[in-house]
């Protein structure tokens, strides 16, 4: 099993924690794994991704120009890498901010409202681990204890506190997720 990921939205979004605890939560369960993060001088507001990938095998290389699934949180970000997920992989997307949808018949693409969920749980910054439940409803790559692990491994200790509405969060993106159209 190998899974090539690409997550990408603005910064602010928490697609680099989002990576990180993903790439921990591999970690957790033994897997290779491979986390490279890229974003603009900007931080908050400009453009940032990271690339994730878990494996049961050694991982040559972390560069990737197609990914298994994409995880997209902004225009910008669907414009770029809507054409590079493989024939047959997964995109998954919020549509909060999104004009031009996802058009592509060879994958199947999923549909989080991510936003809409972590403002009826009154709190926005769980946004990404509503993301990152509707991902792992959609490829469990990783079992939620060890999404626990990764979430304990990657938040400093002083925010221990928060796993348990992370965790919440994860599973109402579990919930959340729809299949918008499976691949032709």
């Amino acid at each position: 099993m190998t899974e090539e990921i690409i997550i990408a939205g603005f910064g602010g979004q928490g697609v680099l924690s989002m990576g990180k605890i993903l790439a921990y939560s591999g970690m957790m369960k033994d897997l290779e794994v491979s986390w490279m993060p890229a974003y603009g001088p900007e931080m908050r507001g400009g453009t940032a991704n990271v690339t994730v990938i878990v494996s049961q095998e050694r991982i040559n290389s972390p560069v990737l120009k197609m990914y298994d699934t994409a995880i997209i949180l902004n225009q910008q970000s669907m414009d770029k890498f809507e054409k590079s997920v493989k024939p047959g992989g997964v995109l998954i997307y919020d549509n909060n901010g999104i004009v031009h949808p996802p058009t592509r018949t060879d994958i199947d693409i999923y549909l989080i409202e991510a936003n809409k969920v972590a403002i009826q749980m009154k709190n926005t910054k769980v946004f990404n681990m509503v993301v990152l439940g509707a991902f792992l409803k959609v490829k469990p790559i990783v079992n939620l204890d060890d999404v626990d692990k990764g979430l304990k491994k990657s938040l400093p200790e002083r925010h221990h506190h928060l796993v348990a509405l992370n965790e919440e969060a994860i599973r109402a993106g579990m919930e959340a997720v729809k299949l918008e159209q499976k691949a032709a």
